[in-house]
């Protein structure tokens, strides 16, 4: 018989779904993401470090595991909830199911409840933290209070890189740094397909440390929780930024670069998951959809007069995208290495191609 879980949201309201993948109670801030493709990609990217990850998506699973299409050695998020997931899957690069993955990985799974109600609940109140259980207590008070209290803590630190890796090109025609913050795999995949050697470092890197590898450009990747909270991260990234190295953010390496340069974040009231965003390019007035994974955003208005907002998104007008005038740096909030997600703007990383050749 299938066993019963329980859903308890930080404001009270309780859902009642049924169990699958790993056994366990867990804790962590709830989201949801609109992408009806690359749930394999959202499991193991790094960035949900900490969170409970909702598909709005009814059916997930239909395709079944494929390790190559990974983003990360293992999911790093907390719990995973969907409405149906499907036990045959079929695909002709299929290794497994949905169910038999959360259970090797030890990813607490549920299923069978209503997700739109639930998305509703979170696009209306704002992401709040939740707690999965197989027991549901009579005195709900102990167990809002905890919640009310839990932080992610240590989220970069828990998903970086621990030493230096390297990927190697055929051409090798430029030596790139990819500061790890929760780095997807698709962006060291994207710089080695254009003839970088690519040299991944961890988060706790000094200034120091990426300048000894001599660079011809850093990558500032992607990664989990508050920007604001990476104090250390932003002071070597402001003494990095003095060397002038062509450098180019994603994700949160956009909000930490434009925190080194004494911009301000704000969190967002749900944030932006899924596949679908639209964000305008400010100079020519063209519209991308990208794929975006974020719950904060630079404020445009705290920019400093030496930069200019790039991007803007076309549904709330948040910070997409910054450019710095005053050194040889640009970053974007949205996904341009886009998996799962559409590929409109991949032509950025060609960008920094051309900038890194300006500047060697």
């Amino acid at each position: 018989m299938e066993q019963s879980i329980y859903l308890i949201l930080e404001n009270g309201t309780v859902f009642t779904g049924k169990a699958f993948g790993a056994q366990g109670e867990v804790t962590g801030e709830v989201v949801f993401t609109t992408s009806m493709t690359g749930y394999l990609e959202t499991l193991t990217d790094p960035s949900y470090y900490g969170q409970i990850v909702l598909q709005t998506f009814p059916l997930i699973g239909n395709y079944g595991v494929i390790p190559s299409d990974f983003e990360s050695d293992a999911p790093k998020l907390s719990a995973y909830i969907v409405r149906e997931w499907c036990h045959d899957p079929s695909n002709f690069r299929c290794e497994g199911d949905l169910d038999a993955f959360l259970k090797a990985s030890n990813i607490v799974g549920m299923y069978g409840i209503d997700t739109r109600r639930l998305t509703k609940i979170i696009r209306e109140s704002g992401v709040m933290n939740a707690r999965i259980t197989d027991k549901l207590p009579e005195d709900l008070s102990p167990v809002l209070k905890e919640l009310a209290a839990y932080r992610i803590t240590n989220a970069v630190e828990s998903v970086s890189c621990r030493e230096a890796v390297e990927y190697s090109s055929p051409e090798e025609n430029r030596r790139v740094v990819l500061w790890d913050f929760g780095a997807k795999e698709n962006i060291a995949r994207e710089l080695v397909k254009r003839g970088c050697h690519v040299v991944r470092m961890p988060a706790s890197s000094t200034a120091e440390d990426i300048l000894a590898q001599r660079p011809d450009g850093v990558m500032l990747s992607n990664g989990p929780g508050d920007p604001a909270e990476n104090t250390a991260i932003i002071k070597e990234l402001k003494r990095l930024c003095e060397n002038r190295i062509p450098t180019f953010g994603i994700c949160l390496g956009h909000q930490l670069l434009a925190l080194s340069q004494g911009a301000k974040t704000q969190k967002l009231h749900y944030g932006h998951r899924g596949a679908n965003q639209p964000v305008k390019d400010m100079e020519t007035g063209r519209v991308y959809i990208t794929s975006q994974n974020h719950g904060y955003a630079v404020e445009t208005d705290t920019l400093p007069a030496s930069a200019k907002a790039s991007f803007l998104n076309a549904n709330d007008n948040t910070n997409e995208g910054v450019t710095y005038l005053n050194m040889p740096a640009f970053s974007v909030q949205f996904h341009p290495e886009a998996c799962g997600g559409p590929l409109d703007t991949r032509f950025l990383f060609d960008r920094f191609m051309n900038l890194m050749d300006q500047y060697r």
